[in-house]
């Protein structure tokens, strides 16, 4: 049996699923669809949610959804539902630590390094994200964009 990659989904591709009227709601829906047809596991982590939470919940104003605290956990309670959760452990903090580290790891960045640090500690390869760029210093990690998975299924 060949091995298949399990995906931890980048929180951006978690917002865009959520937001029909978003350009790319279709493209990041039709590439899960895609890994749900390859019998791919897709996952989820505490870093991810908790940037969901945070663009869902914060005013449009401020660049957020402004949806209310139900609507946003509605959301949650079904990314849950879909998705393998991959709880926080001591070996990502180790793992972490090292990474900020050996890669130079600055500010804002450092909530990548943390997925990062996830995905080494359980083993996963592949991230789909929108922002390959952000994944492309950590060693082992592909960072697969949406549409090459589209163009890939044709």
């Amino acid at each position: 049996m060949a091995f298949v990659p399990r995906y931890l989904i980048d929180t951006n591709v978690l917002l865009r699923i959520f937001r029909e009227d978003d350009p790319q709601h279709q493209l990041t829906r039709a590439a899960l669809d895609e890994l749900g047809r390859r019998g791919i596991e897709t996952c989820f982590s505490l870093q991810n949610v908790a940037e969901f939470w945070n663009v869902c919940t914060r005013p449009l104003e401020r660049n957020g959804y402004g949806l209310s605290i139900s609507d946003t956990n509605h959301c949650i309670d079904r990314i849950e539902r879909t998705m393998t959760y991959l709880p926080d452990t001591e070996q990502v903090y180790w793992i972490w630590r090292r990474l900020v580290v050996v890669n130079n790891v600055r500010g804002v960045q450092v909530h990548d390094a943390r997925l990062a640090a996830i995905m080494q500690a359980y083993g996963l390869t592949h991230i789909l994200t929108l922002n390959q760029a952000d994944f492309l210093r950590y060693e082992n990690i592909q960072a697969v964009h949406p549409s090459q998975l589209q163009a890939a299924s044709r």
